[in-house]
């Protein structure tokens, strides 16, 4: 009975963990749209040396003037496809690897910084297992012309798999997981530091 309930109690944490990710992937889309789409396009233009926005202010301008509030938040749907699960799978896998490596008999606050740093690592490696295929899609869209995807995702997946193949869809991956887990082993190790000074700081009742 003790064991089962346990064994419950850990499941509907877990799932508590995955749906407040993915609520989080939700929020977080509100500011990472606009920001990915200027970002793209000053890429774009970076290599392509075409000079049509002289900066993310101007980029901003003349979005706004062209196609309103609409063309700041372009690809809005396909960041909210790459954010919801990927942040889903981010918070819950790291949750679940702190409890796999907490040794028996220990709470996992004291865990080691080691474990920590790969916890955090492997989580921003699973993240991104997720999503790129959606990164991709979105980052392709974003940069179009607006009239070369009238049917948004559904044109933007056939096109690039007719034309490149399904292995377009990860494309840049290995240069993402090289930064995937040392970014985030730093940002939970930053997270956990930072819980443990503001414990020591201000004890929890």
């Amino acid at each position: 009975m003790g064991s089962s309930f346990f064994a419950f109690s850990l499941r509907a944490r877990r799932t508590q963990l995955f749906m407040a990710g993915m609520l989080s992937g939700v929020f977080s889309t509100a500011i990472m749209t606009p920001v990915e789409r200027i970002k793209c396009l000053l890429q774009i233009q970076a290599s392509s040396g075409d000079t049509r926005y002289t900066g993310p202010g101007d980029c901003v301008r003349q979005l706004y003037r062209g196609s309103g509030v609409a063309g700041v938040y372009k690809g809005t749907g396909l960041t909210l496809l790459r954010d919801v699960p990927a942040t889903g799978v981010y918070f819950l896998s790291y949750e679940w690897l702190k409890d796999f490596l907490t040794p028996e008999g220990q709470s996992v606050s004291e865990l080691s910084i080691p474990r920590i740093l790969f916890a955090g690592g492997m989580a921003g490696i699973c993240n991104w297992a997720v999503a790129i295929p959606a990164d991709v899609l979105k980052s392709r869209f974003q940069t179009a012309p607006d009239a070369m995807y009238p049917d948004g995702l559904r044109d933007v997946l056939r096109k690039m798999i007719r034309e490149e193949g399904i292995g377009s869809l990860y494309k840049g991956f290995s240069a993402v997981m090289l930064r995937a887990f040392p970014a985030n082993a730093a940002c939970f190790l930053g997270f956990e530091l930072s819980m443990g000074f503001l414990d020591w700081l201000s004890p929890r009742p």
